[in-house]
This record gives C-alpha cells, sequence and structure tokens, in this order.
C-alpha cells in the first residue's frame, strides 16, 4: 500500500516513531521531492484520517511499525495517495494486503451483501473478519457513518 509507504518513509529515515508534523512534511517535500509542502499536509491529514499516524501536541506519531514497511528502490508514491478513500476501499486493501486476490474479495463481498442485504460497507467487515482479517478500527468508523 503506498500510502503506508509513504508515511513509513520518514520514520524509518529518522529512526523514530514521533516526530514534528513540520519535520514530516520536510521529509517528504524537500528530502525526497515526493510532494509540495502543500500536498505532504494533505498527506498528513489523509494518514490521521486513516489511523496511520496520530496527532499529539505538534508532533506525529507512528500507529503500525515503520521499521518493517518495505520501500523499494525508487519508489515514488502518486497523487492517488492524497485522497481520501472510502470504507470499503480500507477494507478492501486490508484483505488484499492478507493475500487474498483482489477479484476474489471484490466477489465474495458482493455475494455477501447481496446474501445479507447490507451496506457495501458492512459486508466488507464482514468478508474481512471470515478472511481472518482485523479491521476493528475501520469498523468501529463504519458504524459511525451509519
Amino acid at each position: 500500500m503506498s500510502l503506508k509507504t509513504a508515511v513509513a518513509a520518514p520514520f524509518r529515515q529518522r529512526g523514530t516513531d514521533r516526530m514534528a508534523e513540520s519535520e514530516f512534511v520536510v521529509a517528504l517535500s524537500l528530502d525526497r521531492n515526493w510532494f509540495s509542502p502543500d500536498q505532504a499536509k494533505s498527506l498528513v491529514d489523509v494518514a490521521a484520517s486513516e489511523g496511520l499516524v496520530e496527532r499529539e501536541d505538534d508532533a506525529l506519531v507512528v500507529t503500525f511499525d515503520a521499521g518493517n514497511v518495505e520501500i523499494p528502490d525508487g519508489f515514488a508514491p502518486g497523487e492517488e495517495v492524497l485522497q481520501s478513500r472510502s470504507t470499503f476501499e480500507r477494507v478492501l486493501d486490508a484483505v488484499v494486503e492478507s493475500g487474498v486476490e483482489k477479484q476474489t474479495a471484490v466477489a465474495g463481498i458482493n455475494s455477501l451483501q447481496s446474501t445479507l442485504g447490507v451496506t457495501l460497507e458492512a459486508a466488507a467487515v464482514v468478508y474481512a473478519r471470515s478472511e481472518g482479517v482485523t479491521v476493528e478500527s475501520i469498523a468501529a468508523e463504519a458504524r459511525e457513518e451509519i
């Protein structure tokens, strides 16, 4: 997932799980030249909304082990990481990251939605759980949206 990789890069580079938001923006915009400063600030908002970082005072704290995220040589995230993803997209990404083929997951989710008569997001959460994928934080957000 390129969003997670983009978020992990500055933390890995500095060998920390906490840094000033301004330092994070500089790392993405000036050090790596991946985004403009405004785009890097937008990335912070997207990452926070998806639970990848938490804001504490003026600092960002990464919520996953950034050291375990592989950053391929020549990696450069696309601008699509600057857009917030729907609950369905986030659950689907988690399922695909666990090793399930995307087409298989979408077919399973669509089948559950039809069978159970629930929203696409609810069907995605049920499918993820049936595959052993933990999506509790995303599921909680989906419940709040209802």
